[in-house]
């Protein structure tokens, strides 16, 4: 995300300083407990601001510090590129998947949504 796409209020006054939007992303996705995931679109929806595209590219820009692994695409598919030390912390961590079908791509399992979905159980009130 450059700098000219965020909102002007989103700016980083210091260059070194990371934008507001990314830093609420960020602070979302810490709070995801381990074993469960959010979506783009559900870290999106919790802030009332952005969307799924928006939170996957601050996720990309600025994910690494945070446990990236738990905000995922809704259809349940690894991040590409990143899928065998993603599928570690899944494992690692218990969370939900689904065995891959013989003709999946690599035969890696996909997240299990329906289980390992987090919707932010009560601590979303009062977090901005």
């Amino acid at each position: 995300m450059s700098e000219e796409s965020l909102p002007h209020e989103d700016r980083p006054e210091h260059p070194d300083a990371l934008p507001e939007y990314a830093e609420r992303v960020l602070e979302v996705a810490e709070l995801v407990p381990p074993g469960r995931v959010m979506t783009y679109g559900d870290v999106a929806e919790w802030l009332g601001k952005g969307g799924p595209r928006q939170v996957g590219r601050v996720m990309a820009l600025y994910g690494g510090a945070v446990p990236w692994w738990r905000v995922v695409r809704s259809d349940g598919v690894l991040l590409p590129g990143h899928e065998l030390r993603a599928l570690d912390h899944y494992r690692a961590e218990s969370t939900p998947l689904k065995e891959a079908s013989r003709a999946a791509e690599g035969h890696l399992p996909r997240l299990d949504m329906k289980r390992a979905r987090w919707d932010g159980g009560g601590r979303a009130e009062g977090h901005t």
